[in-house]
């Protein structure tokens, strides 16, 4: 399956309403089970996992920066590229009980809002966004796999179960970086966040920037359908 066929795929898979909200993940064989299904999956066939090449994250939103930034806004890419790696954690963020060893995109499939923030927009209404991030890419733009060895060192993949407090200390250190137009992860959001949402439009400047950088760092395919035709639009 290439990026278009996975894309696809989801989009038809929200307009028969055969996708579950928020946690999913895709199979390789082309099939979109719900978190639930995969738990209970594995509990009679533990060789699921490495069926799984993608997450997607199904949700309506009435949030535009969340819309026009979904990767920024939640950060499972290093939760994501842990479990690729062979570690798993308990807890918040948590993808299931056992590692997913070929896991390659992370997807979120949103639909709008049309009272977003409690006010009508009409340029997105009837719109489903559709982002797919290559993993590996987005984390080692990331520098993860730098900061995973440092902050686990020598830790064996037999003991491949992380505490919080690692999984914290990874995670804000990927988001410390100031790789976002010299602004790091959380400022960001903040930024994208004020001039979307809040409508401060002297940002303009700083969110083209952080726009810019977005695109270097997950390399994001995107696909905006209108949901009356499910054809493909411009926004």
């Amino acid at each position: 399956m290439d990026e278009y066929q996975i894309v696809e795929l989801v989009k038809d898979r929200y307009r028969t309403g055969s996708i579950e909200a928020y946690h999913n993940f895709l199979l390789n064989d082309m099939t979109i089970i719900s978190e639930k299904s995969f738990k209970r999956s594995y509990q009679h066939n533990p060789s699921i996992n490495e069926q799984v090449i993608g997450y997607v994250y199904n949700a309506t939103i009435r949030v535009v920066s969340t819309l026009e930034f979904p990767t920024l806004q939640w950060d499972f890419i290093s939760s994501a590229y842990l479990y690729k790696k062979g570690y798993v954690f308990r807890g918040l963020r948590s993808l299931g009980p056992a590692p997913l060893p070929n896991l390659k995109y992370i997807i979120y499939s949103l639909e709008s809002d049309i009272g977003i923030m409690g006010i009508p927009q009409v340029e997105f209404e009837d719109k489903l966004f559709i982002e797919l991030v290559d993993l590996d890419v987005a984390a080692n733009n990331l520098n993860l796999p730098k900061i995973i060895s440092s902050v686990l060192g020598p830790k064996l993949l037999g003991e491949n179960e992380i505490k919080a407090y690692e999984f914290y200390e990874i995670n804000e250190r990927v988001r410390s970086q100031k790789l976002f137009a010299d602004h790091t992860w959380k400022d960001a959001e903040d930024i994208v966040s004020r001039y979307f949402d809040e409508k401060d439009r002297d940002l303009s400047k700083e969110v083209f920037k952080i726009s810019q950088a977005y695109e270097r760092v997950f390399r994001p395919y995107r696909v905006v359908y209108n949901t009356k035709t499910w054809q493909p639009v411009l926004l």
